[in-house]
């Protein structure tokens, strides 16, 4: 038992430690490059013709709710040359009705390259109103196959990935292409996708945050500051980022066609597509760089309840199950570098058994007590410093977003946030620790299942502002 006690305990100092230079690392590259594009480098960018157009690619399945907003929102990016393609997976609501009507679709020929397999296409529809609109109807094969699709038409050599209920910053193009044009080992560019929740949308732009009414929505605000403004641009600046959200990416067509597009037998095919590319690059020993920018390029909307938060949360965990089987020759691979040695190894211990050990941690803690085998004063140490150590990175993340980009300015919701970072360890953490723990043992019983998440209606009034009073209305806890 003692063993076990310092293993545990061994595991979350590494876990801390690596955690916190990687952290650390991305606050300093988020300050270093955060604030060197301008909006009149942008404008220069565009002056000098050096970018390269952009094909957007949008999988949809029943996005009827979301779908003609998000398309009017892409409509008007600030880019001067790029395609949409929404390609309908197997919808069987009313997302290509919608479109036809807003967009004034009409059947084209189905006749297009064949570089990808994917399921088959019925139409292939063009719109009058918007003349680099493309809308593809073909049989369900999920959102890798509908990808796949999609990249079979796409005409340009840069490929937006966006998800159906996310919008994209206007300058989000512009802040990507920026780092195509003045590096060519770029093969693919990230950015931070942070929640929609709680915004106020207006023609298809984030007009204003305020705070979602719901506890649990606001916990993934302080998530996604973790992930995306500290922990992905600290990996990128080691080319070492294993994953672009499927929310929101930049590749490079070629490279991405080179290495056979998207994987269909997994539910990560976001991670997947990025450590491909790794491994693609590096054993033909091609110069390439993964980046992430730590600016907010996409919105998102969030799970609003446990149960869609949990089937999210396991969707997510047996995907990195799926990537890490497949590639696990890379594990310990010196041709593979700090990738070989450092982010696959950390996806190993400190993303896949993350659950074990938390959860072991857990029940042995109050064994041990009961037994006599620890100290209730190293108990509560223990406890108290997982518990600050976790309240560490959050807040790091929330001053990190308030300092650069003054969102949630408001000293009440800033407060709230605060609470959040508390009330995370309270509930919700463990919910999901459990929920990723039984995703492992559901990851071939369950292969290629995505869950449901419940959707809201993107426009002014989607997402209503919060009540006056904080309230624990829909809490995890």
């Amino acid at each position: 038992m003692v063993l076990a006690q310092l293993v545990v305990l061994a595991y979350f100092a590494g876990l801390q430690i690596l955690s916190f230079v990687v952290a650390w690392r991305g606050v300093r590259t988020l300050w270093r490059t955060s604030r060197d594009v301008s909006r009149s480098m942008l404008d220069d960018l565009v002056e000098q013709k050096i970018w390269r157009p952009v094909s957007i690619l949008v999988p949809a399945h029943n996005e009827a709710r979301t779908i003609v907003e998000s398309v009017r929102a892409l409509s008007k990016l600030r880019f001067p040359e790029f395609e949409i393609i929404v390609v309908s997976d197997g919808s069987t609501d009313d997302t290509v009705r919608l479109l036809t009507a807003a967009f004034d679709l009409e059947a084209r020929s189905r006749l297009h390259p064949r570089r990808l397999p994917c399921a088959e296409v019925k139409r292939i529809l063009t719109s009058r109103r918007l003349a680099n609109l493309t809308v593809v109807e073909k049989e369900r094969g999920g959102k890798a196959d509908a990808l796949n699709a999609a990249l079979n038409l796409a005409k340009y050599p840069l490929v937006c990935t966006v998800d159906a209920d996310s919008l994209i910053e206007r300058d989000a193009l512009l802040r990507a292409a920026r780092i195509f044009a003045n590096d060519e080992k770029v093969v693919a560019v990230g950015g931070a996708v942070r929640p929609l929740n709680g915004a106020l949308v207006e023609g298809g732009t984030v007009q204003a945050l305020r705070l979602p009414r719901k506890w649990l929505e606001r916990i993934q605000i302080l998530e996604y500051g973790r992930a995306f403004f500290t922990g992905r641009v600290g990996w990128g600046s080691w080319n070492a980022l294993t994953l672009i959200s499927g929310a929101f990416g930049v590749f490079h067509r070629e490279t991405v066609l080179a290495v056979g597009g998207y994987r269909v037998d997994t539910v990560g095919e976001d991670l997947d597509l990025v450590v491909r590319l790794h491994k693609h690059c590096r054993s033909r020993k091609i110069p390439y760089r993964i980046v992430s920018l730590p600016v907010p390029m996409c919105w998102t909307q969030v799970p609003a309840d446990l149960g869609s938060l949990r089937a999210q949360r396991n969707r997510w965990q047996r995907g990195l199950w799926e990537t890490l089987w497949a590639h696990r020759d890379m594990l310990f691979r010196p041709s593979f570098g700090r990738l070989g040695f450092v982010s696959i190894p950390y996806l190993w211990l400190f993303e896949g058994l993350a659950p074990f050990v938390e959860i072991l941690g857990y029940l042995l803690i109050p064994i041990c007590l009961w037994m006599g085998w620890l100290a209730p004063e190293i108990a509560l140490y223990f406890v108290l410093l997982a518990a600050a150590y976790g309240l560490l990175l959050s807040l790091m993340g929330l001053v990190v977003e308030m300092l650069l980009e003054n969102r949630y300015a408001s000293p009440r919701e800033r407060l709230v946030l605060i609470l959040g970072a508390f009330l995370e360890m309270a509930g919700p953490r463990q919910i999901l620790a459990f929920e990723r723990l039984l995703a492992f043992f559901q990851v071939w019983t369950r292969k290629g299942e995505w869950g449901r998440m419940k959707r809201q209606r993107i426009g002014p009034t989607s997402v209503p502002p919060p009540k006056t009073g904080p309230g624990l209305e829909g809490s995890a806890g």
